[in-house]
């Protein structure tokens, strides 16, 4: 049930990944839910390449969007470097999803520092049994719809298999928040029913 829903999110990845606009998009799930929510872009640029992390909080009241170590019910990392920076946030029995696209900074281009190995196995290795991790291709999900400027979208698909809200409710959602872009829409709700069916796990 809705009214049951007591969620906080965290989305964490790079600047022109999408961040803000699943943000927004949530706000529109949780307002048709009849839900309070609180969004807050409390970290980074939003530059092209820097970090960028924006909290999420639905509930039937929400007070602060402001979400604390150990307090994330979920974590949405949209590039692996970003999960291990901001997974400390994530709740004992959270879950967290993680686009696997690895976006070089530019000491690891210039060869002055080397992109981590084996983040996924660390995470799980880390989380056992206290977290689920969940990784996935969503930005080659996002690529099969013809752009990959719907990674946000994929990711939100894969977070609604943990999320208490119907799938129509969320293609509704979507609709809403590219109704000024309609052309957009098909494309979106294709990147949302990859992300969905690559996060059932």
């Amino acid at each position: 049930m809705s009214n049951e829903i007591n969620a906080s999110i965290v989305l964490a990845g790079v600047g022109g990944q999408g961040t803000l606009i699943a943000g927004k998009l949530l706000g529109i799930l949780a307002m048709n839910l009849g839900l309070d929510v609180k969004v807050s872009e409390v970290h980074g640029m939003s530059q092209r390449g820097g970090s960028v992390v924006t909290y999420v909080k639905i509930a039937p009241e929400v007070h602060s969007p402001i979400i604390e170590d150990g307090m994330a019910d979920f974590v949405l990392s949209f590039e692996e470097v970003e999960s291990v920076r901001w997974g400390k946030l994530l709740k004992k029995g959270g879950t967290m999803i993680v686009n696997t696209q690895q976006i070089k900074s530019l000491p690891v281009l210039m060869g002055q520092m080397k992109y981590p190995e084996g983040i996924i196995e660390s995470l799980k290795d880390a989380a056992g049994d206290n977290a689920k991790i969940v990784p996935i291709d969503a930005t080659g999900l996002s690529l099969e719809t013809g752009t990959t400027k719907a990674t946000n979208i994929v990711m939100l698909g894969a977070l609604s298999n943990y999320f208490g809200a119907d799938e129509a409710e969320w293609k509704k959602a979507i609709e809403e928040a590219f109704e000024s872009k309609p052309k957009t829409i098909p494309g979106n709700l294709s990147a949302f029913e990859k992300g969905r069916m690559a996060g059932q796990a």
